[in-house]
């Protein structure tokens, strides 16, 4: 019979099925070895206590802090009429600040024996305000009582000076998933190390098994250092091997070189362009031209700054595949978005982009546009160009990946926005050349480059971080209003002037309003300060209706969201690009691509309720022209709440490098191989992106090396082992597709 490694065993069978339940479901571990690897999110000193001031509200905290006063009230209520209902009062402290608790019911008999003044112990619950202070409500707790008086422990369960204070859940606090932890240290010792010897040897990192004694149990504080450092090596690795491994894959792909011809579409576009291309647009160019001349296929990354002119740089190389002969499609996250690229391609192009029609020019293609919501005749005309290789360029949305559409010869995918797409989808569109095309990913949202290094580990990175002459600067405010309400009717009047000046504005809410539920409605910041959190988000329809009636009264007002029909958002952008509407009130359907230079200020309703790169995305959509551009950021929150402070970091800067570090620290990595790019779950425990920077540039040098010389990692089942846990299925599939 096989024996199941012990790192391998089934939580179930050594800590019982009802605790195992509890920590698949709510905290994802399955196996010893999830466990061992679930960490301490800190340490607290036996003698020391927790900074009570600091606690986040509405989330789950664990405190170690002494009682300072408990007091036990009766009063009446409905099920206890004659005042025999009891509430237990507990006040804690940290020697500065408190906290209160509260008991109620059969609840109060255990804690009003326990929880006497003096008395130090672990505490865990949920934060809340009631009458304005702080409080836990039936708080969880532990006894911290002196070594000897352990009743019926280990002694070294406590014994340390060091408590570790693990992520917990209302169900499963803290102390309990210690002494489950407790239970499977032994098989610690068991662990496979994942490092090759001379690596962990070179840098002087302490094996696998050490680092899982040391930071669940530490003795010092220098062995959650050194247990650290080594976890920190191990995220990183394993993830950089993984991704170096897929960067040596596609290296083995054939791929049909493109090269531009010196009397090309490309030259006869760059002789008619009006303006000089910047020298960062030449240099990312030049880049992406020596990708395309190779056997194997190209797999970029084009990141850059809002208005950048990344549109031009996947244009010229579109058109240096259509130059060899080939076929290219941009993919575009929303039908606006894909109208909007295509409109103007073609009007950068001019007669260039009318191949096979009279006033065409010799060397032009055809331009076409493929998306769900086209009559059917259109749609025929344009599947026919495609397979008969009449349109060197479509732009399209995800329409383009049906199994109808087929290609001539697919050259070149450029997938715009990135984020906004399954792999799944790219994976299709790619699937539709006779051989890999060559794949130019583009995202406006700029990526510090660890993160590009992490998360998009198998592309080749070019960033773009000059803006075209001519753009202008962007003014960016917040409009506190409900502390200055004042604040707001001023923001209607610089609309108004904006508009008196021949400009245009757009207004931007987190939700359409029609009662339908909005799953894309813009997520709540995680803060509940007050009850600007507790109302639904503005809403475009209502928000419209309010200014077409009372402060923008007599100007052309209209909407704009993602469930109107396709032709009437076309419409709506078509008079809005023409002058005719003087305020767009939209949803985030305008956060990309859209291009009209005439619009001069932003009002973003419930700032808050947005990520900081979405505000970022959204504000470039004005200053686009000559004249300068406004952006007000309108908040209800308060003063010192963490979104204002967000909200401030965006109005101090026009960096999006800086205002993804912002967002990055303040939401985490998220699941980096996975699908879901929030901070919600991340394969990464130990390793932050920001901080761990020079770790992760090591790990990808260690990593390349390594895979260049065994592409099969025979001799290393330590890492094949981590491999196979970081990669399960989905995360596998995610990385093949890339």
């Amino acid at each position: 019979m096989d024996l199941v490694p012990a790192l391998e065993e089934p939580l179930k069978k050594v800590l019982g099925p009802a605790t195992a339940k509890v920590m698949a479901e709510h905290l994802g571990l399955h196996s010893v070895g999830d466990l061992l690897h679930h960490y301490p999110r800190r340490y607290e000193e036996r003698g020391q206590l927790t900074h009570l001031a600091d606690l986040p509200m509405d989330e789950h905290v664990t405190v170690v802090a002494q009682v300072a006063d408990a007091r036990l009230h009766s009063f009446a209520s409905a099920k206890a009429p004659r005042g025999k209902g009891q509430r237990l009062e507990v006040t804690i402290t940290d020697g500065s600040g408190r906290l209160q608790l509260v008991f109620f019911g059969s609840g109060v008999h255990k804690p009003h024996k326990e929880l006497l003044p003096g008395t130090r112990a672990m505490f865990a619950g949920k934060v809340s305000v009631f009458n304005r202070r702080l409080q836990l409500a039936h708080p969880a707790y532990e006894l911290l009582r002196g070594e000897e008086e352990e009743e019926g422990e280990p002694v070294e369960t406590w014994a340390g000076a060091l408590i570790p204070i693990y992520p917990a859940t209302a169900k499963l606090e803290s102390w309990k998933i210690g002494k489950a932890i407790q239970t499977v240290l032994p098989s610690a010792r068991e662990a496979l190390d994942p490092l090759p010897d001379p690596l962990r040897e070179g840098r002087g990192l302490v094996s696998l098994p050490e680092a899982l004694l040391k930071i669940h149990r530490p003795h010092t504080k220098a062995d959650i250092e050194s247990a650290r450092d080594r976890l920190k090596w191990d995220e990183a690795f394993v993830l950089q091997v993984a991704l170096a491994r897929r960067r040596h894959a596609d290296a083995q792909l054939p791929a049909v070189p493109r090269r531009p011809r010196p009397d090309g579409i490309l030259a006869a576009f760059d002789d008619r362009l009006p303006f000089t291309l910047t020298e960062g647009q030449l240099k990312v160019s030049k880049e992406i031209f020596d990708d395309l001349a190779e056997e194997h296929p190209m797999h970029r990354l084009l990141q850059g700054e809002v208005g950048s002119g990344k549109t031009m740089v996947a244009l010229r190389a579109m058109l240096a595949v259509v130059d060899a002969g080939g076929q290219a499609a941009m993919l575009a996250p929303t039908e606006v978005l894909a109208q909007q690229h295509h409109r103007s391609i073609v009007e950068m192009m001019g007669e260039l982009a009318e191949g096979g029609m009279l006033g065409g020019a010799d060397r032009a293609t055809k331009v076409v546009l493929l998306t769900g919501s086209m009559g059917a005749a259109g749609r025929r005309q344009a599947l026919l160009d495609l397979v008969t290789g009449e349109a060197g360029l479509v732009i399209g949305t995800h329409a383009l990946i049906e199994d109808k559409v087929q290609f001539h010869d697919l050259g070149l995918v450029v997938v715009d926005e990135q984020h906004r797409f399954g792999v799944e989808q790219r994976d299709a569109l790619r699937g539709k050349g006779k051989q890999p095309p060559h794949l130019l990913v583009m995202t406006a949202t700029p990526i510090p480059r660890t993160v590009a290094m992490t998360v998009f580990g198998d592309l080749e990175t070019s960033v773009l971080d000059q803006l075209p002459a001519g753009r202008s600067p962007i003014a960016s405010h917040v409009v506190p209003a409900a502390d200055k309400p004042h604040f707001l009717s001023r923001a209607w009047e610089r609309v108004r002037e904006e508009v008196g000046d021949g400009h245009q504005a757009y207004v931007v809410c987190p939700r359409i309003g029609d009662d339908v539920d909005e799953p894309g409605a813009a997520k709540k910041s995680r803060s509940a300060e007050d009850e600007a959190e507790k109302r639904p988000p503005l809403a475009v329809l209502d928000v419209a209706a309010q200014l077409a009636g009372g402060p923008l009264q007599g100007l052309a007002v209209e909407v704009l969201h993602g469930r109107m029909h396709p032709d009437d958002k076309d419409a709506v952008m078509r008079r809005f690009a023409a002058g005719e509407t003087h305020v767009l009130v939209a949803t985030t359907v305008i956060e990309v691509g859209v291009n009209v230079p005439n619009a001069t200020a932003m009002v973003i309703m419930d700032a808050d309720r947005f990520g900081v790169s979405q505000l970022h995305q959204l504000r470039g959509r004005v200053g686009r022209g000559s004249a300068p551009g406004l952006c007000l950021l309108v908040t209800e929150m308060p003063e010192a709440s963490p979104a204002r402070q967000r909200l401030n970091s965006v109005a101090a800067t026009l960096d999006g490098f800086e205002l993804s570090r912002i967002d990055l620290e303040q939401r985490r990595e998220g699941d980096v191989l996975g699908q879901a790019q929030s901070g919600t779950r991340s394969s990464l425990r130990m390793l932050t992106v920001i901080d761990d920077e020079q770790i992760i540039a090591e790990a990808r040098e260690e990593a390349a090396a390594l895979v260049a010389a065994d592409p099969g990692l025979t001799r290393l089942p330590g890492l094949n082992t981590a491999l196979a846990a970081l990669l399960d299925e989905e995360r596998e599939q995610y990385l093949d597709k890339g």
